[in-house]
């Protein structure tokens, strides 16, 4: 059964994101980012990944834009990539192929990074599927 491994919290200071979800809830960083997409940090309880990002720009960021603030997506971790993805788009949900191709997700080939395929939701939300999951979404130790 597909679990919810991982939420993304876009932020223009993910230093202080990532301060108060650490701090507050005892969230551990598991990585830290520092990439041309996006700047920010990997937070972990040990069993679900919050990815809190600085995005840099607006491509990658999706329709929102690099300057929006809050949930951003989330993600889950499937059994069957193939057979999700068959059912996303039966259910008429689409990749978001900007997207997608900003961050080179889906590009065929084995899937063994921390990049994951994003698709539209039914209320324009961004869902990702993972068949490899997240840094810190299998305990920390």
């Amino acid at each position: 059964m597909p679990q919810i491994k991982h939420i993304a919290i876009a932020t223009n200071d993910a230093e202080k994101t990532a301060k108060f979800y650490s701090e507050v809830f005892g969230l551990r960083e598991v990585a830290k980012l520092d990439g041309a997409n996006a700047k920010g940090f990997m937070l972990s309880d040990g069993n679900v990944n919050m990815a809190i990002l600085d995005f840099q720009n607006d491509t990658v960021a999706g329709e929102r834009g690099k300057d929006w603030e809050g949930i951003h997506h989330i993600g889950f971790e499937v059994e069957d990539l193939e057979d999700i993805e068959k059912r996303l788009m039966e259910n008429n949900s689409k990749p978001m192929d900007d997207v997608n191709n900003a961050l080179h997700a889906g590009m065929g080939g084995p899937r063994t990074e921390n990049v994951e395929t994003k698709y539209e939701g039914p209320n324009g939300e961004m869902i990702d599927v993972s068949g490899t999951g997240w840094v810190g979404t299998r305990g920390l130790d």
